[in-house]
């Protein structure tokens, strides 16, 4: 393990962090992209619409990240400008499900597959080497309890988010090669869990569901129990950054409350 990777700072030296966020349109992806962007973060805002920030911090991009290409092409274009990249934070989400095992429709299995694995799949390629050059890369994505313990009547659903999280978790053993490597470590063996962890994490967030200010308006009577506002997921990511790597990679970090 490299002694920099013990503590760090929730800043980086050299500039600014420069975080993107894929999915940035939902209830979310607005506060976790307001949160960072008051953490001081340059925030690389991505949606498949157009949208504007009130925010000079917050940067705008519309991107297909369906399509790898594209996807990469923009990963470039993020370099080019900002210099650097120190963190992915991917919320593109999707419900399907509710109907009973043996009347779960395939189509519903497609569409998750695409919007809860294909993107991630898509992001994570295409900026993993810059991640793993910053001096505190970040890579992070919000599941549910249900990809560890799946609902007959979320085959789709849990099936994605198992799907996703097992992705993240191959691209935390990456990052573990990664600092093997660079700390000379060749006999450290791959996919154990014993390799060193450099400055470089990918994080599973686990929460019940999501809660935001409009449904507690919505129903005021209603306690939500377990439930994760955004804003305290917001603030869970922007913390990222003040922990170090060896407490986030590869793990699961449960955000749901009692």
């Amino acid at each position: 393990m490299t002694a920099s990777s013990s503590a760090q700072p929730s800043g980086t030296p050299g500039g600014e962090r420069v975080i993107v966020v894929a999915g940035a349109g939902g209830a979310a992806g607005n506060a976790v992209v307001r949160a960072l962007a008051a953490s001081g973060a340059r925030v690389v805002a991505a949606d498949r619409i157009p949208r504007e920030w009130d925010d000079e911090r917050i940067s705008p991009v519309v991107v297909d990240l369906l399509d790898a290409a594209a996807t990469r092409a923009w990963a470039g274009a993020v370099v080019a400008e900002h210099g650097r990249v120190d963190g992915l934070i991917h919320l593109v989400g999707g419900w399907r499900g509710g109907t009973p095992f043996a009347e779960t429709d395939l189509a519903d299995w497609a569409f998750l597959h695409d919007l809860l694995v294909r993107t991630l799949q898509h992001t994570t390629l295409a900026f993993h080497e810059h991640l793993a050059r910053s001096p505190y890369g970040r890579v992070a994505i919000v599941s549910q309890h249900s990809a560890q313990r799946p609902a007959q009547d979320m085959a789709a659903y849990s099936t994605a988010k198992a799907a996703a999280e097992a992705w993240i978790l191959a691209q935390a053993d990456a990052f573990g090669t990664t600092a093997a490597a660079s700390a000379g470590a060749d006999d450290v063996p791959v996919g154990t869990g014993d390799a060193p962890v450099g400055n470089a994490a990918a994080t599973i967030l686990v929460v019940k569901a999501l809660l935001t200010d409009a449904m507690l308006k919505q129903s005021p009577d209603d306690s939500f129990p377990g439930f994760t506002h955004v804003d305290d997921l917001a603030q869970a990511i922007a913390d990222l950054w003040t922990r170090p790597a060896e407490q986030l990679n590869g793990r699961r970090l449960d955000l749901s409350h009692s």
